[in-house]
Formats: C-alpha cells, sequence, structure tokens
C-alpha cells in the first residue's frame, strides 16, 4: 500500500518511495509479463508480428487536457484512445502501448490511481498492453498536474494500403458520427463559462469500426484519418495538400449536435476546426461510398455516420465548403487552435 496521500518529489527520486509507486500502482494496474520483468526495455516478440503483417506502425502522443477529468473521459482514456487511433487510421491494428507520466508534486495519489486504472481498462477492452512507461516528478508550479506521453506500436497487414496521398477525384468523404463534440464539451468543463448542458467528449477507440471497415472494403477506402487538434477542416485540409486535389463538403449534411452548435454560435467558434477523440474521416471510392456508409451504420460506432462531400476535379488543395445557401466558399484554417489544451 502507499502510505502517502499525495505525490511528493521522492516519488520521481529513483528511491524506496518511486520503487514503491511503480510497484503498488503501474504494475498492478497495468499487469503483464513484459512490464513486470522491469527491465529498462519491453522485448517484443518478433514472431508474433510477422504473422500479422508486414510493416510496423509507431506513433507517439503527449496529452495535456486541462481539466484531467471531463463528461466522457479523462485525461488516462484520452492517452489510451488517441494513440490507438493514431494506429488504427494507418490501417494497423495496434499491439502495444508505452505510457510516460510527468506529475506535479501535490497531486493526489487517489486521484493518480483513477487515471492510472481508467487508462488500464480502456488498454484491456481494445486487447492492447501498456508493457514499457517512466514517471517524473516535477516541482509544484512546474506543470499542470498531469501530463502523459503514450507511444504505440501497431502492426500493418500486408493488404493495406491507404494514405493522406490516395484520394482521387469523385471520391467521397464520410465521417463516423457527430463533429466537435470533443472541443466544446472540454469548454464547457471549465468553470468560468457557467454553461450546463448533456454534452460528452466523443472519446473512444476506433480500431473496432475501422478493422470492421477494412476487412470488406480494403481497395475502396482510399485514407482514414482520426479528427484531433485542427478538427475537420484543418484534416480535410492536409488530406487536399497530400493528394493534391480540393475537396468540398456540404453544409447541410455535417452532422453537429444542437448542443454543439449552440456553443460555437455563442462562443463564436467553426465546428469544422474544434476537436473531436471519436471520429474519422473516410476518403472512399465512389461507387463504393454508399455501401460502405451502410455498413459503417450497421457498428455502434458509425449509427450517425454520413457522406459529407467529395473530391472534386479541381487541384488547387483547397477546401471548400457549399453552404445551406448554395454559396461556395473556401475554408481556411485559423493560425492557431480556437481552444487551448483540450487533447
Amino acid at each position: 500500500m502507499l502510505s502517502q496521500q499525495i505525490i511528493t518529489l521522492a516519488h520521481g527520486a529513483g528511491g524506496a518511495a518511486m520503487q514503491q509507486l511503480i510497484d503498488s500502482l503501474f504494475l498492478k494496474a497495468f499487469n503483464n509479463g513484459s512490464l513486470a520483468l522491469k527491465e529498462d526495455q519491453a522485448r517484443l516478440p518478433l514472431a508474433e508480428l510477422q504473422a500479422k503483417g508486414d510493416r510496423l506502425a509507431f506513433t507517439t502522443d503527449s496529452y495535456v487536457v486541462s481539466p484531467l477529468f471531463f463528461p466522457g473521459g479523462d485525461i488516462g482514456k484520452l492517452a489510451v484512445c488517441g494513440t490507438l487511433n493514431d494506429l488504427a487510421v494507418g490501417g494497423a491494428q495496434p499491439l502495444y502501448l508505452s505510457a510516460g507520466f510527468i506529475i506535479e508534486e501535490g497531486l493526489s495519489l487517489s486521484l493518480l490511481e483513477k487515471i492510472v486504472y481508467s487508462m488500464a481498462t480502456t488498454a484491456k477492452e481494445q486487447g492492447v498492453s501498456i508493457i514499457t512507461g517512466d514517471t517524473k516528478v516535477v516541482e509544484r508550479g512546474m506543470a499542470d498536474k498531469l501530463f502523459i506521453n503514450t507511444t504505440g506500436v501497431g502492426v500493418i497487414p500486408a493488404s493495406t494500403q491507404i494514405s493522406a496521398a490516395s484520394a482521387q477525384s469523385g471520391d467521397k468523404v464520410l465521417v463516423n458520427g457527430f463533429i466537435g463534440d470533443h472541443g466544446a464539451t472540454i469548454m464547457l468543463a471549465r468553470d468560468n463559462l457557467g454553461l450546463h448542458t448533456d454534452l460528452q467528449s466523443d472519446c473512444t477507440a476506433l480500431y473496432p469500426l475501422i478493422n470492421h471497415l477494412l476487412l470488406q472494403h480494403t481497395h475502396d477506402i482510399r485514407c482514414i484519418r482520426d479528427v484531433t487538434r485542427g478538427g475537420l477542416g484543418g484534416v480535410l485540409t492536409e488530406i487536399a495538400q497530400a493528394s493534391n486535389i480540393t475537396i468540398e463538403l456540404d453544409e447541410l449534411a455535417l452532422p453537429i449536435r444542437p448542443q454543439t452548435q449552440g456553443v460555437c454560435e455563442l462562443l463564436g467558434l467553426d465546428p469544422l476546426f474544434l476537436a473531436n477523440e471519436g471520429l474519422a474521416v473516410f476518403i472512399v471510392d465512389h461507387e463504393q461510398a454508399e455501401t460502405v456508409l451502410q455498413l459503417m451504420r450497421q457498428y455502434p460506432l458509425g449509427q450517425h455516420a454520413q457522406i459529407i462531400g467529395e473530391v472534386t476535379e479541381y487541384s488547387i488543395n483547397h477546401l471548400h465548403l457549399k453552404t445551406r445557401y448554395g454559396a461556395k466558399r473556401i475554408v481556411n484554417v485559423p493560425y492557431g487552435l480556437q481552444l487551448p489544451r483540450i487533447c
């Protein structure tokens, strides 16, 4: 049992207190053979990896969200889902994660325990092991409670070839759910607004849905990207630039919850640039787009899927929006973020 109630500098100093924290919390929560060895590195079975595919997918991300807990999730769940999603949108089966914690002195141990077990639960639900990690403790005021860095490893099957540079004229643009829920939820979770809704973050792991679709339509899906920082507008602009094409969205087809739309109107935000944590955009061959859409809607994570636009014949690397009034405008990506520290 941990004897202290809060994190102290001793928990990051490499002595008995740190060892007690690792043994009593991290090893217990993540609980797998690789981590239990307590080596300076995790050792991965190459034969198992080679049996699953011909390429490794490798990604890393850091999470600094404020507040640490929000409707629909917490920084631990967010860190796991966000990293797994970065692997999944490349067609990879996620297998392993690392977790690095930068903890501010004075953080409640019970709060840290809730976050760590949230990570463990989310990883276990997705069949993923957290196999190595690191803990650092910094003085009060040097961090905002807790930052988490995660690295993910997955394997891509030989049959899967998807890329942001693969979009072609005529392709359709699909999303699996509502736009902007995470960004709006984080904004509302900050106490200074005084607004209350039932809105929740869409924080979830996308691999089950993506695998479900790729098993049947590997050659019809050109590109998949998870829609996080920069929002849908930012991600589609990146795809347009990578493929040297123009994407045209239909404003009337965009799935936006009334609560999210209301927050945007009240605060002067554009939902196209709000972050999401359970949303992916799919670029799909136009002949199979309706079939993929109906297949997506059969799955819980795709019940609210929509075709929201298409790739046009232009090649000027732009994102266009056809407004509800029939006019068209170029969608320009903001220079900075609308919301700070949302993932």
